[in-house]
């Protein structure tokens, strides 16, 4: 354990890696607070954004982190709004990096879920995330009971449920899997998963 941090995480295992993620919303910012505390928590590798807005779906830098984790690494941030875009995405995240046997700290909040405490969060953040998708579940089917009560045309039904959306939407980010294969999951065509989501707005979900 590299003692020059104070929150500095363990790998579950003697393969385990300390991978850092770091982000900066717009180019004239820094990444050297980040960079630094990251290398002081003993990362051996760091990956990272600059100029790219946490309401960006799409961070290269985050993309590669991700694809570089294996079961008993660990993600290391500075602070929790350096990884997630949304409170959705955020909880996704930690999810799937418990499904797939990977650790997270963030050094500012002191999180790490390393520790016997730690563990808790994976549970927690769950179930924010589930929480979060019953509220988009509930608040759209409620919103179009009370589009068709005031004789609102909505339309033939849609080829994929409220219910189908918000599932393709978690097993993509939780589970880790492509558009595509969700779309195979449900029977539609990519275009039409797309479709589904950006009507409900989950990708941009708080």
């Amino acid at each position: 354990m590299n003692t020059s941090w104070p929150f500095a995480p363990t790998p579950l295992s003697a393969n385990g890696k300390l991978i850092g993620y770091a982000r900066v919303s717009t180019d004239d910012q820094r990444l050297d607070l980040q960079l630094d505390a990251l290398s002081r928590a003993g990362c051996q590798a760091i990956y990272h954004d600059a100029g790219i807005s946490g309401g960006k779906a799409g961070r290269p830098g985050l993309d590669e982190a991700l694809q570089t984790l294996t079961e008993g690494d660990t993600l290391v941030v500075y602070k929790l709004d350096r990884l997630g875009r949304s409170v959705l995405h955020l909880t996704d995240l930690i999810t799937r990096f418990e499904n797939d046997g990977v650790q997270f700290c963030s050094l500012t909040e002191g999180i790490d879920t390393t520790t016997a405490g730690g563990k808790l969060i994976f549970h927690v953040f769950a179930a924010v995330a589930e929480f979060t998708r019953d509220l988009i579940r509930e608040n759209t089917v409620e919103g179009l009971k009370a589009a068709r009560e005031r004789g609102a045309k909505i339309g033939r039904p849609p080829l994929l449920s409220v219910g189908d959306i918000v599932e393709a939407h978690r097993y993509i980010h939780q589970e880790g899997k492509t558009q595509h294969e969700a779309a195979e999951r449900f029977g539609v065509s990519e275009s039409t998963l797309q479709r589904g989501l950006r009507r409900l707005q989950i990708e941009t979900a708080v």
